[in-house]
């Protein structure tokens, strides 16, 4: 069973007689449904419905256990605590730097990633490191099953938690009530107009740098998020990959041709053509 130490993670503990109500007002994740045995992805959103901080949460007594990349944990923890004015909460941050992520086809002990039992892969999320598996082994995993990280795959403050598949990963409640950015993500739901979402990215060479331009017909759709090798991830236009794939145009990522392909455990499909879907 792999086991990969991921040093670039932090922890905040959030306690108090009002930890759950607190939070569960706050960010995107259901708190109410959290088991303890789960460990869900969540956000705190601008009010325009953008991703302002993303994080996993857990169960974890006291209280709840926040998992975000080290460079977030200060301007997280200061967002929260603008937010406590009166609740009975209390904020620290835990003496233990980076996670170890491990995994295999079934389920194992420890608390699992939401994100991926939705492929299928039992894989679990413990503070500190009790792994030395190369970090790249991890990454195509996560390739694999288009899980989609900040800073490598999308930029804060300018994706919606739908274009991360947050809608079906568990990172949105959407039996909850109100919450900073709810009413642009529950718009955007209830109506079908995501049309920015993760793919997976299949090069027929070696895929260029992080950040290059993915396009059809000299239309960007997106850019490269993580790749390995021939593999990769980009956050893109759906409605345009769609049009290229059934019109047969070539997707480029810069001088590579590429294949894109949304996640099998997502049930998403390309959109077919404005005048296909009305013939």
């Amino acid at each position: 069973m792999p086991a990969v130490f991921l040093k670039n993670r932090s922890f905040i503990r959030i306690a108090g007689a009002e930890a759950e109500a607190f939070l569960h007002n706050l960010i995107t994740t259901d708190l109410v449904s959290l088991e303890t045995d789960q460990v869900r992805p969540g956000a705190l959103l601008t009010p325009q419905g953008k991703i302002l901080f993303d994080f996993m949460i857990r169960r974890d007594d006291p209280g709840f256990l926040i998992e975000t990349d080290a460079t977030l944990q200060d301007g997280l923890l200061k967002r929260l605590t603008m937010y406590r004015l009166r609740a009975k909460v209390d904020f620290s941050v835990e003496d233990v730097q980076g996670v170890t992520v491990a995994w295999a086809d079934e389920v194992g002990e420890g608390p699992r990633d939401s994100r991926f039992l939705k492929a299928d892969i039992a894989l679990t999320r413990t503070p500190g490191q009790h792994g030395q598996d190369a970090e790249a082994l991890y990454d195509e995993l996560r390739i694999a099953n288009g899980v989609a990280i900040s800073g490598r795959d999308f930029v804060l403050q300018d994706a919606f938690p739908h274009d991360v598949m947050m809608d079906l990963n568990g990172g949105l409640g959407f039996r909850k009530g109100c919450y900073i950015g709810q009413e642009v993500v529950s718009r955007m739901h209830h109506r079908g107009t995501a049309r920015r979402r993760v793919v997976i990215v299949d090069g027929t060479a070696d895929l260029p740098v992080s950040g290059t331009e993915l396009t059809a017909g000299g239309k960007p759709m997106g850019s490269l998020g993580s790749t390995a090798g021939r593999k990769g991830l980009a956050v893109i236009r759906i409605d345009r990959a769609g049009e290229a794939i059934a019109t047969g145009t070539p997707i480029l990522a810069g001088g590579v041709e590429v294949s894109v392909s949304l996640p099998a455990w997502s049930g998403l499909t390309f959109p077919a053509p404005a005048d296909e879907a009305s013939a």
